[in-house]
């Protein structure tokens, strides 16, 4: 499994784009998450929304969903196809009714379902997503009475979506056999909606050492050397795992 970030920012970071990526298997990739800026760091690699076989969204901000607009309109009129949606069966409802409907919305097409072939996601359920991509949706707490997803992938790859810290899941995780955990951390506190850096630190060396930084903010060169054995995952490069 292969794995590229379109980009690696906060919701408000400007020059690293927002954190959403791209998966890679033997034949087919998927789209992880299609913020406002997804489409145009695609661009940017060349790609097409055409080359995405599948879409897996975590939850309902802009900056992991601005971009399903744009590539829905893409699917159907340019390419005329429905692209795979693998979403949390309780985010369902409100992406189309609180977030796409208002643009999306014309008289023949007025469901989520006229743009995508939708599959609903179970907590706790793992569903293999392409072949040889198998993913388990774990409900992380991020905002106040706001759903969010982080994912477990094949059993050793664990992609945080917005999550407050959660130390005695990261230990659960590894002891089950997480070798890489992609996390996003807050370089300044307080971590009001998200994990910082500090927190970060104050992990057991056995964590730290499989924690890769990314959804940081533009101020990340003042940090440089400054994560212990924690790297940041950069924009664009591709990582196998």
């Amino acid at each position: 499994m292969d794995i590229q970030m379109l980009g690696t920012g906060s919701a408000f970071a400007k020059t690293y784009f927002n954190t959403n990526a791209l998966f890679y298997t033997d034949r087919h990739t998927l789209l992880l998450d299609c913020g406002t800026t997804a489409l145009l760091s695609m661009h940017q690699l060349g790609k097409s929304v055409n080359d995405i076989d599948a879409i897996l969204i975590s939850h309902i901000h802009a900056d992991h969903i601005g971009g399903l607009e744009e590539l829905a309109f893409q699917m159907k009129f340019i390419y005329k196809r429905k692209p795979t949606l693998f979403i949390h069966e309780s985010l369902v409802h409100s992406l189309w009714e609180s977030s796409l409907k208002g643009g999306l919305l014309q008289e023949e097409f007025a469901a989520l379902e006229d743009y995508f072939d939708v599959r609903p996601l179970q907590t706790g359920v793992k569903t293999e997503l392409l072949p040889g991509f198998e993913v388990e949706a774990f409900l992380t707490e991020h905002i106040p009475n706001k759903l969010s997803y982080s994912f477990l992938i094949n059993d050793t790859f664990f992609y945080s979506a917005d999550m407050k810290f959660n130390p005695e899941l990261l230990e659960r995780l590894v002891k089950g056999g997480v070798r890489t955990i992609f996390h996003d951390c807050q370089l300044k506190p307080p971590g009001a909606v998200h994990t910082t850096l500090d927190e970060l630190l104050s992990l057991p060396p056995h964590i730290q050492e499989r924690v890769w930084l990314m959804h940081y903010d533009d101020s990340k060169p003042n940090y440089e050397g400054k994560t212990g054995v924690m790297p940041f995952v950069e924009q664009h490069k591709r990582y196998t795992f």
